[in-house]
């Protein structure tokens, strides 16, 4: 890990933090923190087009390689705003492999284990409990998204019922974010999962045809999606050698 988790039990027990952090309340409550109704760009002290929304632009651009479940990440650094690493969702090849896992490990992959808590992780969608875990134990201190939970939900994406913000506050004897920020460009974000919604309901009209997901995976072919973006191969990539457009399936593919 990016931290030692008693080193940094000592750290936060004494540290003032200096940015907008403030005490977690029980989950099941709303915790304090910047929401969709606080103006993202004076967050983030940068103008509009280098602010927040600038990079959930590219978090966007990452999603369109997954228009059947576009749930794309990007991670920055905090002060120079430099794009360090990227992903969409893949879980076709990795169940684990939600957009902010993908982008995750392209980020260790090319900067190592280290620097955490120096970035900011942009996504389209508010992180479940797994990523918003993993982003605790690297003590990535800003997080910023797109669409809520609960409209993932009803684009017909099933969904923990347990937001980014609650996940955070259970781990609030060790960790503090800095920044937990939803509703950047939601308007966008919200309309891309409803066209992948429209484009799920295209490809399998009935819940019966959603098992010829796993026969067309297991026969080693691709199904074509009305994204324009052409066939999947089975291991998820569109023969380009980027993450293609995922088939539907029944559970959360964040």
């Amino acid at each position: 890990m990016d931290f030692d988790r008693r080193g940094a039990l000592r750290k936060l027990a004494g540290a003032v933090v200096a940015e907008a952090a403030v005490p977690f309340t029980r989950p099941g409550r709303n915790p304090p923190f910047p929401d969709a109704g606080t103006d993202a760009n004076a967050v983030a002290g940068k103008g509009s087009e280098d602010g927040h929304e600038r990079f959930m632009r590219m978090a966007i651009e990452r999603a369109k390689d997954n228009l059947a479940y576009p749930f794309g990440a990007v991670i920055v650094e905090i002060r120079t705003g430099e794009v360090l690493a990227g992903g969409v969702n893949v879980t076709k090849d990795n169940p684990l492999l939600h957009g902010e896992m993908a982008a995750m490990n392209d980020y260790v992959r090319r900067h190592g284990n280290r620097g955490w808590s120096d970035t900011t992780l942009y996504t389209t969608g508010e992180p479940c409990p797994m990523c918003m875990s993993a982003m605790i134990w690297a003590n990535v201190q800003r997080v910023v998204w797109g669409t809520s939970i609960d409209e993932i939900r009803r684009t017909g994406i099933a969904q923990s019922a347990l937001s980014a913000r609650e996940v955070a506050a259970s781990a609030g004897s060790f960790y503090t974010p800095h920044l937990l920020l939803g509703g950047v460009l939601a308007d966008r974000t919200d309309r891309l999962f409803r066209k992948a919604q429209q484009r799920r309901q295209y490809a399998f009209p009935n819940p019966e045809a959603a098992g010829q997901r796993h026969e067309a995976e297991t026969a080693g072919g691709g199904r074509r999606l009305p994204s324009g973006r052409g066939d999947v191969s089975a291991n998820g990539s569109n023969g380009a050698g980027e993450a293609g457009a995922d088939l539907p399936r029944p559970d959360r593919t964040a």
